[in-house]
């Protein structure tokens, strides 16, 4: 159990974080003022990482969750992404392909292609960057090696930029309200994602300040990533329909490679799809009955 003056303690720097955090985003909000989908893309982004960042408290205050409710949060995350891939991402992009003059065919293919594009983009990037034996036990002399650290958050940090991509096309090219319920899903997916990069570290020998900064570090990319997925399609709006599908890509290539077997590897199978269909009806309520 934490001490009070060490509970007070990480109190405070959380809540000095926070005031750090929101000024400085507010800031660059009233300098985005005039352009509101970079503007969007920024807080969705930013509210992704601060769901990444909130994943690593419970390595902050000692605590551990049990397997099952980590499957569980897990793929109830996936469901969500499923939902938001297909609501916020495919049918957007069906529906700008057919606005630019395509027709049902034409739109059809055109959207499969992103969507195999963005696929294809992670799966090299999956065969490229691997985390296979950056945290093993094998040689004790490197455990504590930060630069095994650093290759582990840098792998994480990769799978999250199609996710910080994706909430910065669907703001550029969604309404709002489409915009808002996938940077939602991906938030949700993105709290159990801090918690596991923060416990691998903290179960190597880090302790729990830089295990949870350095989780806290693999989710930064997303902000960035969001806008310059908004910048993109601000330059080019004819690149918006292939643009969604290959988000779309990219987060199905996320959920069937990662969030999927993650959730089922530890004998919770059955509970994490339980929780994968009730976040992916969540997700048909909030864009659909709720949109």
């Amino acid at each position: 159990m934490l001490r009070p003056r060490r509970l007070a303690g990480c109190a405070v720097c959380l809540l000095g974080c926070a005031v750090l955090i929101f000024t400085g985003f507010g800031y660059l909000a009233g300098l985005l003022q005039d352009v509101p989908h970079v503007r969007g893309a920024l807080v969705g982004g930013a509210t992704a990482a601060a769901a990444t960042a909130l994943g690593t408290l419970p390595i902050l205050l000692s605590q551990n969750f049990s397997s099952r409710t980590y499957d569980c949060f897990l793929g109830f995350g996936g469901g969500v992404m499923l939902g938001a891939t297909a609501f916020s991402l495919v049918i957007p992009a069906l529906a700008a392909a057919k606005t630019g003059g395509a027709g049902n065919w034409g739109a059809s293919l055109s959207v499969g292609a992103g969507i195999m594009a963005g696929a294809a983009l992670l799966l090299v990037l999956d065969r490229c960057i691997s985390t296979d034996g950056i945290l093993a036990h094998d040689d004790p002399r490197t455990a504590h090696s930060l630069k095994r650290a650093w290759m582990f958050v840098w792998a994480v940090a990769l799978h999250n930029l199609p996710e910080g991509l994706a909430i910065g096309v669907a703001y550029a090219g969604v309404d709002v309200d489409k915009a808002n319920s996938l940077a939602t899903g991906i938030s949700i997916q993105d709290v159990p994602e801090g918690l596991v990069v923060a416990l691998a570290l903290r179960t190597v020998g880090y302790g729990r300040g830089l295990s949870a900064a350095l989780g806290v570090a693999s989710g930064l990319i997303e902000p960035v990533a969001a806008v310059a997925g908004a910048v993109l399609i601000g330059i080019s709006a004819g690149l918006l329909p292939f643009a969604l599908a290959a988000a779309a890509g990219a987060m199905l290539f996320v959920i069937v490679n990662d969030v999927v077997p993650e959730a089922q590897q530890n004998g919770n199978g059955t509970w994490a799809s339980v929780a994968l269909v009730g976040g992916f009806i969540l997700m048909t309520v909030l864009d659909t009955a709720l949109g």
